[in-house]
């Protein structure tokens, strides 16, 4: 596509509109450093949703998921696929620019976005399957979009990722996935996929895009993208002369998947509007409630928060499994009653999920008993040391911490002069819209 890449297929016979436009084919905006020879390249098309997007989320996962080597293997190239949005297209890349600099900087992440000459009349497209005008048009555009984002892509690296703009990912991804694709035992394969939903995590070789988005775009006005994908496999190793299950066997020879999964869809407000998407990949094992290699001390918990189902406190304080909570108010309080009273030198509090990032507690204090203050009155401490200078509450607790910013993270140390720990407690002191896990407590 463009003046700098090898134009693979007629894209005039498929886009008759483009005739004496060959502009269409360029990106009307782009910020690249040009990186090029990269083992995976990785595409991610988004355009604006109704109620806010998911998009610096899943940015941020794949950067902070990759080692300094990975970071010089791969590219991360951002399709914003807003052609008539201009506005749109600046703030969002802005937004990026001023988010993510270092990795703009140094080539690992790149932004383009479409002119608005390359995509036809979507207003005429006729209704298939039974769905809306709306939805044929979001879906159709969505079929042009990955075809624009692939093609662009194909001369960057030796492999392309499919993404969305609302997922996250899991720690040394990158490495996983050149580790699956060198261990395959013939280099037949057509497609290797890292998740099991929609056209999330879709590896194919760079050499194979050009068919591949010749297939979408012979029918990108007639079906959804991953049902065309479903599509090339049928026609290309399927036979009429033998039944479903032959068909799958010969599929899974070209069309390899592994597990776990390593990306996550975490969006719920999909990019068609009304649209409620709750998807979710089980074969994603979560970090949250993983096994620990530490033990907490013997105490009794409790909870003034609304436990969610069986994810009960004393779960994640034995290490089982994490803690989730609906949204906590003014007051709200988790107790750890240690029996016996306990030294503590250090706590961890760690809270969100890479599913749910936004369940995390905020203006939340971390606060102790010790257990000379068991049974005293106010004023009646007389003779212990204050040398620790923490605050000190009504009911004689001490605050020693508290979740700081958006981190979700409450950690720190515990002077040794307040001696043993009686009871130690979480207190929200605001309320919060959303709702609560705690994966870690130690």
């Amino acid at each position: 596509m463009g003046n700098t890449e090898v134009q693979p297929i007629d894209m005039y016979y498929y886009l008759p509109h483009l005739l004496g436009k060959p502009q269409g084919l360029n990106p009307a905006f782009k910020l690249s450093r040009g990186r090029t020879g990269v083992s995976i390249v990785m595409g991610i098309p988004t355009i604006a949703r109704p109620t806010g997007g998911y998009l610096l989320q899943t940015i941020s996962s794949l950067i902070m998921n990759l080692d300094e080597r990975e970071k010089e293997d791969c590219l991360i190239i951002i399709f914003i696929a807003e052609m008539n949005n201009t506005a749109y297209v600046k703030s969002t890349a802005a937004s990026i620019k001023s988010t993510f600099p270092l990795a703009l900087a140094s080539g690992l992440l790149e932004v383009i976005a479409p002119s608005p000459f390359y995509y036809p009349n979507l207003d005429n497209i006729k209704q298939t399957h039974g769905d809306s005008k709306e939805r044929t048009k979001w879906r159709t555009k969505q079929n042009l979009d990955y075809a624009f984002l692939m093609l662009y892509c194909r001369g960057r690296g030796r492999y392309y990722v499919q993404l969305e703009d609302d997922v996250v990912t899991k720690p040394g991804y990158l490495t996983t996935m050149q580790k699956f694709v060198q261990n395959q035992k013939t280099s037949d394969w057509l497609l290797l996929e890292f998740s099991q939903l929609g056209f999330i995590g879709k590896l194919f070789k760079t050499y194979n895009l050009p068919w591949v988005v010749e297939f979408f775009l012979m029918f990108f006005k007639d079906k959804p993208i991953d049902w065309l994908l479903d599509n090339i496999f049928y026609v290309k190793y399927c036979s009429p002369e033998h039944d479903m299950k032959h068909c799958a066997r010969m599929t899974a020879e070209y069309r390899r998947r592994y597990k776990p999964s390593l990306f996550q869809h975490i969006g719920v407000q999909s990019s068609l509007k009304g649209k409620v998407q709750k998807l979710k990949d089980k074969d994603f094992r979560s970090r949250v409630g993983k096994t620990v290699n530490y033990i907490n001390p013997n105490a009794e918990v409790s909870t003034t928060l609304g436990v969610y189902k069986r994810f009960s406190f004393d779960k994640v304080y034995m290490g089982e499994n994490f803690f989730w909570a609906t949204q906590p108010q003014r007051g709200d309080v988790i107790y750890i009653k240690f029996l016996p009273p306990v030294a503590i030198d250090k706590y961890v509090f760690r809270s969100g999920a890479p599913e749910h990032p936004g369940d995390k507690f905020y203006n939340t204090t971390v606060e102790i008993l010790p257990e000379d203050h068991v049974n005293k009155k106010e004023g009646v401490l007389d003779n212990m040391s204050h040398s620790h200078q923490y605050r000190m509450t009504d009911d004689l607790y001490l605050v020693v911490g508290e979740f700081i910013g958006t981190s979700g993270v409450a950690e720190g140390m515990v002077n040794r002069t307040v001696g043993k720990v009686a009871v130690l407690r979480l207190v929200v002191q605001y309320p919060s819209a959303s709702w609560v896990i705690l994966n870690e407590v130690r």
